[in-house]
């Protein structure tokens, strides 16, 4: 994320189903020794969100990612709904320093609440195709990475990501992302944005796995993914997503 807020407001219910699993600190070692053999998948719970935005600054700590920039690889929007339903939407330094209580400019909402954006990681991932040099590819364990090396700064990913969540690295001037923390997962450990988060709104784990939180999530309860009718199948899955956020 490096600009404004686009607002789409249809979003799809999926039914209750599918595989998922937390990491735990205990399989860590077998998870960094078989790493290909998984396939990682991502719940924001919306619900418990409080935008305090200590994700955010974990995330850019943990990926060099400058502070004073205004670019993201995860960030965190607030809702305002007014009793005609008409929608306010912002995201201060990307929720990095929390938000502010009050907004003049914005009627008393009649609902507020926050929502935190990442890379989806696609299936079908749009900014893999569109790359002309092969710098943006998948893994064996289907996480979307950037070779920085290959990388021309060219934007193509950035403008066919229809999330918004790829930018130009304003040091490196190549293209940048949410990775899921990559190089923490594949030694067992948590992304860091999932690690810090004190309510417990973010939870990662790999969907090859049948006894985890994850799949607890998937079968038991609704979630929604944003923009299905892009066909680009994300695998951010979202608990009490409101039909309003795009």
């Amino acid at each position: 994320m490096s600009g404004g807020l686009v607002i789409v407001t249809g979003v799809t219910q999926l039914l209750p189903g599918g595989k998922g699993a937390a990491l735990g600190a205990a399989a860590g070692q077998k998870w960094a020794d078989q790493w290909e053999e998984h396939h990682w998948g991502f719940v924001v719970d919306t619900r418990k969100c409080i935008g305090c935005g200590r994700c955010v600054r974990a995330c850019k700590e943990e990926n060099h990612v400058p502070l004073d920039d205004h670019v993201y690889r995860t960030w965190v929007e607030r809702y305002m709904v007014d009793t005609n339903d008409r929608v306010w939407v912002d995201s201060p330094d990307g929720g990095l320093h929390g938000f502010p209580a009050d907004r003049e400019d914005v009627p008393k909402p009649a609902k507020s609440f926050f929502t935190p954006k990442l890379c989806n990681q696609c299936e079908k991932p749009p900014c893999v195709r569109v790359c002309p040099v092969a710098a943006t590819y998948r893994t064996g364990d289907g996480v979307t990475l950037v070779d920085q090396e290959r990388c021309i700064g060219c934007r193509y990913c950035i403008q066919a990501c229809p999330y918004g969540a790829r930018f130009l690295h304003p040091e490196l001037k190549v293209a940048d992302k949410c990775t899921w923390c990559y190089h923490r997962i594949t030694k067992g450990m948590l992304p860091a944005c999932v690690q810090v988060c004190p309510v417990g709104a973010r939870v990662f784990g790999d969907l090859e796995q049948p006894d985890s939180p994850v799949r607890a999530i998937l079968e038991s309860e609704r979630v929604n993914v944003l923009k299905p009718a892009m066909g680009t199948e994300p695998r951010v899955y979202y608990l009490g997503l409101d039909k309003v956020v795009g």
